[in-house]
């Protein structure tokens, strides 16, 4: 099929690409104008799909992109992502989350009507906020976001469900739960946590009794294409999410056992010097999916534990730090030999 990902260039975006192009799919993104974009995560496919130059928050740079690709299948994954920082630049996050999801939806519409092109848009589990209950969220609750974030993401979430009941449109919409396992980005917690470790500097657990659940990228990117292929997805929402709970201090320390991290190393209670600040009420005390609906329509499971995925992450993230130390070392050689040239 003809395949397109906005946010290919993104964490999920990139996982997904390569995915798609293992299946034989013809493969399609769109890429933001921006001077310098560091494209390494699509390096090794680069010649196996297309880029298209489009801006998402202007409506005939999407739609004229799209009618460039006439695509059979999109996933709208484009959109800010650190919860954080949302709250320092709010106007950016509604605009590039939510009115990016508006013009991409109105622009499918005029071209291709509401049944053509099965839109799977990437919603968050952060839309449920902070609920009274403490166990798992299902996808009938109200959402109650908690950060500038969250409320882009409900707001998009909102939009999509408007249409699957108005227009019988071919959507799904899929909240996916704190997902590990990037190779390029070392500023989210899971990641943080393991390089900062691997490097043997402290480390600051802000909100050490907070609750989350995590899965490993691979059944993440799992979802989508199970969205991709089932007729029974349309005009769904769905969960997607290992289903237990860990405190942050719990993650913290699962971690710092694998790399035998010292633990008086460990700050619970702080954040990092210099840490963006988020108000203290925004911080969710319990995030945790129910995904029996994902189970038991799309036939999603998860396939990896997370103490198997924070293996595999830890054992990228340890080639990738030596192998830096190496080249460091290496350059630091030349540098010694050259003046040691230059002095005869």
């Amino acid at each position: 099929m003809r395949v397109l990902i906005t946010g290919i260039t993104g964490f999920i975006g990139a996982e997904l690409a390569h995915k798609l192009v293992e299946e034989g799919q013809e493969v399609y993104g769109f890429v933001r104008h921006v001077v310098g974009r560091d494209l390494k995560c699509l390096d090794d496919i680069k010649d196996k799909i297309k880029l298209i130059t489009c801006d998402t928050t202007d409506y005939f740079s999407v739609r004229n992109s799209l009618k460039k690709v006439g695509p059979e299948v999109v996933f709208h994954l484009a959109a800010l992502s650190p919860v954080r920082l949302s709250f320092e630049h709010p106007f950016d996050y509604q605009k590039n989350t939510f009115l990016g999801t508006v013009n991409i939806v109105e622009a499918i519409l005029d071209l291709y009507g509401v049944e053509k092109v099965r839109l799977i848009v990437a919603s968050t589990a952060e839309v449920y906020g902070i609920q009274n209950s403490m166990s798992p969220s299902t996808e009938d609750l109200r959402l109650e976001p908690s950060s500038p974030y969250a409320v882009a993401k409900a707001s998009m979430d909102m939009y999509m469900r408007m249409l699957f009941y108005i227009y019988d449109f071919n959507g799904v919409l899929l909240r996916n739960s704190n997902t590990f396992g990037r190779k390029y980005d070392d500023s989210f917690f899971t990641e943080y946590l393991i390089t900062e470790m691997l490097k043997g500097n402290d480390i600051y657990i802000g909100a050490p009794d907070s609750v989350r659940d995590y899965m490993y990228v691979d059944d993440h990117v799992n979802s989508y294409l199970l969205a991709m292929k089932s007729p029974n997805a349309k005009g769904q929402v769905f969960n997607i999410a290992g289903g237990k709970g860990y405190t942050n201090k719990e993650w913290t320390l699962k971690i710092a056992e694998q790399i035998n991290f010292p633990l008086e190393k460990i700050h619970f209670g702080e954040y990092p010097p210099g840490y963006p600040s988020r108000p203290l009420k925004s911080d969710q005390p319990y995030l945790v999916l129910d995904a029996s609906k994902a189970q038991r329509i799309l036939g999603w499971r998860q396939t990896m534990s997370p103490e198997e995925g924070l293996r595999k992450t830890i054992d990228y993230w340890r080639s990738k730090i030596n192998n830096s130390k190496k080249k460091e070392i290496s350059e630091e050689a030349l540098e010694k030999i050259k003046e040691i040239i230059d002095s005869y």
